[in-house]
């Protein structure tokens, strides 16, 4: 019974995405036809053709992996850095500090696009790349903090100790011994902000705006949407194009991802 019910539950999960993928090989003039069948009469891959060649969506898929990345890298460094000092010090104002982290994750992230945008025009970073980076670390870094810092307390500064006795200094200590044993915490935080970024719209939308060369691929796709016409088979054709990324660096990054996200959760 239990295999019965997670294999129905494995295919209410997959099913919207056979449908996307059945939609992408229609043809034009069968796009709304009820149809369950996955591979549809007259399959064709014309829209995966036009998305290729015809748009710009290569440029998209560039624009979203170039930022994506600097995210992901810059928050594991901001994050990595601060959850090491949250774990191993005490300092006036940490238990505050970690609080304060903390109810930053109760505002709702559309609350926050009015100051980041104020922000982004005082530091004249509307419009660039460099200003929706810098909005996607800082937001995914007080999470990512947590995150580290619950890793980081199950490991017995034992360890640093000895390597200080060794010869090594706190930094050295911190980069040899903490973050080697820290690799599958390190990889959920990368994921984490890597897929906030890639998958977001709104703030992308507020801090680029309208300017075609920079679009990511949320912003590309919206431009197949018109007033009175949808291309719902280029639209599907990206979707499964723009999914590729995402489930490579979740199968590569899936050996870490139990523990990474267990080990973390308790002391001791």
């Amino acid at each position: 019974m239990i295999h019965a019910a997670l294999w129905f539950a494995c295919l209410i999960a997959i099913y919207p995405i056979l449908r996307i993928i059945s939609v992408s090989l229609r043809p034009g003039n069968t796009l709304l036809s009820t149809d369950l069948a996955l591979i549809p009469d007259g399959a064709t891959l014309e829209s995966y053709r036009i998305m290729l060649f015809d748009k710009p969506f290569l440029s998209w898929l560039w624009n979203s992996l170039m930022i994506t990345v600097a995210t992901a890298v810059i928050g594991v460094i901001l994050a990595a850095t601060s959850a090491y000092a949250f774990s191993r010090h005490k300092f006036p104002g940490r238990a505050v500090g970690l609080v304060f982290l903390l109810t930053t994750q109760i505002i709702p992230a559309a609350m926050m696009i009015v100051p980041i945008y104020i922000l982004a025009i005082q530091l004249e970073l509307v419009g660039t790349y460099r200003g929706l980076v810098i909005a996607y670390a800082v937001t995914a870094v007080p999470f990512s903090i947590w995150i580290l810092k619950g890793y980081y307390d199950t490991i017995p500064i034992d360890l640093e100790e000895a390597a200080r006795i060794d010869g090594c200094s706190e930094l050295e200590a911190f980069w040899r011994i903490l973050l080697p044993l820290s690799t599958p915490a390190l990889a959920i935080v990368f994921l984490f902000n890597f897929t906030t970024a890639w998958n977001d719209y709104l703030l992308a939308r507020v801090m680029l705006g309208s300017q075609e060369n920079l679009l990511t691929w949320p912003l590309g796709l919206q431009r197949l949407q018109g007033q009175f016409l949808t291309q719902w088979g280029q639209f599907s054709a990206s979707s499964v194009m723009v999914a590729i990324p995402v489930m490579l660096l979740f199968l590569y990054t899936s050996k870490w991802l139990i523990s990474g996200l267990t080990l973390g959760s308790v002391k001791g």
